[in-house]
């Protein structure tokens, strides 16, 4: 799908990330739950944090693990419990995904984190379908919702939360596989996301963050996942290396998340300069953006800067998201000229 791109200079490239046209396929939605919208919900809410201001929150976003982070973001989580909430959120995150010249958006989200509280499917569907349908209209931002199974529960709560969304069946296009990876390889959800598959549903899942290779294996033959979210760990197995890109299954990369979750400490060791040269359709995304310390075009300028990449790698990065999207051909050819356009304007202004 990409092509050659005209070449831009060093110096431009950090202008030159933040105008380029982007798809963004890895974002938990409760993830982009700032500090201060935390304490504007609890106070709508009556809900008292267990934090004294918005500063304490935040520097409590240190986090050795995952399930270190996850413990923090489910607490999180239970100050959204209206439809207004989740609106609120959607819309919050959206309106900064524009300004970041983000076109495309496919949106995690946790239907079990909210249920478990007492907070109903439709609740939280109405909100962020409508945040969805105005930031299209108002922003002209394209999104989709995908809706993620906690791998820490049950195949039957799995299960369960399917069939309470058939409803809703319209307003997602897809399923996802997120939460603790390590002791929940993707084969315990096997039949639910033969269900899904059976649906129509896109089948996305997070594999290889903190889990080994096999997951990844296990992801594609037995979820029969289109696209592998993490993936980073792909790089210790080189058969799987050539498979992913021999069939070109996206990996969805999250550098700042890696980085904070200390799968890579040091950023300038990350294994997204490998991927791409491996030819694998690596993307860049930004995870849970208010915990990890940045949205999507942070994630963008502090990976390139660890690793060296250059103006041809974030072509063929924002190629790949639009490859990678399950958005219509037509749109996926608007943005790819978007993206011509945009390095034909910074060759330009370099020359």
């Amino acid at each position: 799908m990409s092509r050659t791109p005209p070449p831009v200079p060093a110096e431009h490239l950090p202008a030159l990330l933040a105008a380029l046209p982007k798809a963004e396929l890895h974002i938990h939605i409760e993830g982009s739950l700032e500090p201060e919208m935390s304490f504007a919900l609890a106070r709508r809410n009556g809900i008292t944090l267990p934090y004294a201001d918005v500063e304490s929150l935040r520097r409590a976003y240190a986090f050795g693990s995952l399930q270190a982070f996850l413990d923090l973001y489910y607490q999180g989580a239970g100050v959204l419990l209206k439809e207004e909430d989740f609106y609120d959120l959607a819309r919050a995150y959206l309106a900064r995904a524009a300004t970041e010249n983000v076109v495309r958006a496919e949106i995690f989200f946790d239907p079990q984190t909210h249920t478990a509280r007492g907070v109903a499917l439709d609740t939280v569907m109405r909100g962020l379908t409508r945040a969805c349908d105005d930031a299209r209209r108002d922003l002209g931002i394209s999104s989709a919702l995908i809706l993620c199974f906690l791998r820490h529960l049950s195949e039957r709560e799995a299960f369960e939360t399917l069939e309470a969304a058939l409803p809703w069946r319209d307003a997602f296009i897809g399923v996802g596989l997120d939460s603790s990876e390590l002791g929940h390889p993707p084969e315990k959800f096997a039949r639910v996301f033969a269900r899904c598959r059976e649906l129509g549903l896109h089948i996305v899942a997070h594999a290889g963050e903190e889990g080994p290779p096999a997951y990844i294996w296990g992801a594609l033959d037995v979820l029969r996942a289109e696209r592998i979210d993490h993936g980073v760990q792909a790089v210790h197995d080189a058969a799987l290396m050539q498979r992913l890109a021999q069939e070109r299954i996206p990996l969805t990369v999250c550098p700042l998340s890696n980085q904070k979750l200390q799968v890579f400490p040091d950023l300038a060791r990350h294994s997204l300069p490998r991927l791409l040269a491996g030819g694998l359709c690596a993307t860049v995304n930004s995870d849970d953006p208010a915990y990890f310390g940045g949205y999507v075009n942070a994630n963008f300028q502090a990976v390139f800067a660890a690793t060296g990449l250059d103006s041809a790698a974030a072509y063929q990065l924002a190629a790949n998201s639009f490859e990678a999207s399950f958005a219509d051909a037509a749109l996926k050819q608007q943005w790819l000229d978007k993206l011509q356009a945009a390095f034909e304007r910074a060759h330009d202004a370099g020359s």
